[in-house]
């Protein structure tokens, strides 16, 4: 018989992994709910022409790309931001704006493997159309924090590096001559990752000379909100500039109104690759630099909607990514366990099926995790299988408790166990345990 390995890039979850994964989600999805985003889901399919009439030909080697039997040429989706640009833009005239959506599942991009980057990943996306107000940026920002707060890092585990894509168009096109901004722009996104020579080719290949390239980067060192006057001096006559420097501050003042100033870090060398980004971005790190890469971004993509036929609209969204926070929770050490829990395992001697049947629907009723023998095992192998998934409470229906008029409940943790009448189990008593009847 063949066998076959799991392609690179890809994981198998088994039900620890997953469990960590859910509560993760979990977490993530009740917060958002809390600031009122609401769930959706899109099609994991897309037309190919979504992201290739936005980033060129080339994009296709990062994309799980192919032609369908009906000739269409269509690729996994790699992300969600066009895919809910194109679906507000196909029903804007019957939503009541601003627009709050949340969605959480995979995508796939066909590049190199990395600690927290996998070729398939899931990620929840948050998303608000139809506000240009900073409290629109703010508001983001906040449900992303306090979904990092409540999975359980500190103030000091996480920061949020705040840029503007706007103030960077405008400095560069203060410069003389012709630079390709948005070329320029993926430069500074590269900065981190690439040494500075390099760097500098990359804002040199985008039309500054070596020294205005240097002059450009000197300008990005600005890391207090309060010295973003200087870049208004550097361009005086830019009412571009003005505008951004003007509403990056705002963002951040609601920001701080919201509770997550001090999460937030000035950082102009934050950019953000993806072309569709417009005004405020962000990109969340781990405050210690232990986790060397981004754990998630977002911002604005105000022109976004426009292109996929809408009508001109602001919106603005972040993408926490479930592999890279998995690695900032470890980090922090606050990780969810890889357990499965199971509340009661229900254990058969003899012919007691209807009893344990009843017994075992009564308590799946209030809501608990219950498992019965499906495979004809004995007492002994019954026990040992309740143990290896860590039940807490074994009900034993056994032919001669019956005849008495009794179930056995056992206590896993200590070996304790008591007897209690079968027509009062589990009775009123919402999570009946040993205690209970001891």
């Amino acid at each position: 018989m063949p066998t076959y390995e799991r392609l690179k890039g890809f994981r198998d979850l088994y039900a620890p992994e997953m469990a960590v994964r859910r509560e993760v989600t979990d977490t993530v999805e009740s917060v958002a709910r809390r600031y009122g985003f609401r769930e959706i889901d899109t099609p994991r399919l897309e037309p190919a022409a979504m992201w290739t009439d936005k980033s060129g030909d080339d994009i296709v080697d990062e994309l799980y790309a192919f032609e369908d039997h009906g000739g269409r040429h269509v690729t996994l989706a790699p992300e969600l931001t066009p895919t809910v640009a194109r679906m507000y833009a196909a029903k804007a005239q019957e939503l009541s704006k601003p627009v709050k959506w949340f969605s959480t599942r995979p995508f796939w991009r066909y590049e190199a493997v990395q600690q927290g980057r996998f070729r398939e990943f899931h990620q929840t996306n948050i998303d608000v159309f139809g506000s240009a107000e900073p409290e629109a940026d703010a508001e983001v920002l906040a449900t992303a924090a306090d979904a990092l707060t409540e999975l359980g890092l500190a103030a000091d585990d996480f920061e949020f590096r705040v840029s503007h894509r706007d103030i960077l168009g405008a400095l560069l096109r203060s410069f003389e001559g012709t630079v390709d901004a948005t070329a320029a722009i993926r430069a500074v996104d590269k900065s981190e990752k690439v040494d500075e020579n390099e760097y500098l080719d990359l804002l040199h290949d985008a039309g500054l000379d070596y020294d205005r390239a240097r002059e450009f980067d000197d300008l990005l060192a600005v890391d207090d909100p309060a010295d973003l006057d200087e870049l208004a001096d550097f361009a005086p006559d830019s009412e571009d500039l003005a505008a951004a420097v003007d509403n990056l501050r705002s963002v951040l003042r609601a920001a701080d109104d919201l509770g997550v100033g001090d999460h937030c870090d000035l950082s102009l060398r934050t950019a953000r690759g993806l072309d569709y980004y417009t005004g405020a971005v962000f990109e969340c790190f781990d405050a210690t630099g232990e986790v060397g890469r981004s754990v998630f971004g977002g911002g604005r993509y105000d022109d976004l909607i426009e292109a996929f036929g809408g009508r001109p609209t602001p919106a603005v969204g972040v993408a926490p990514g479930h592999a890279p926070l998995g690695l900032l929770l470890e980090r922090a050490g606050v990780a969810p366990e890889a357990t499965v829990e199971t509340d009661y395992y229900v254990l058969q001697v003899g012919d007691t099926r209807p009893t344990a049947a009843r017994i075992a629907r009564d308590l799946r009723s209030r809501g608990h995790v219950v498992e019965s023998d499906v495979s004809g095992r004995s007492f002994g192998a019954q026990l040992e299988y309740a143990d290896s998934i860590d039940a807490d409470t074994v009900v034993v229906v056994g032919e001669r408790d019956l005849e008495d008029g009794e179930v056995t409940v056992k206590e896993m943790a200590s070996g304790d166990q008591t007897t209690a009448p079968v027509e009062a189990f589990p009775g009123d008593h919402d999570r009946p345990t040993y205690d209970d009847f001891a």
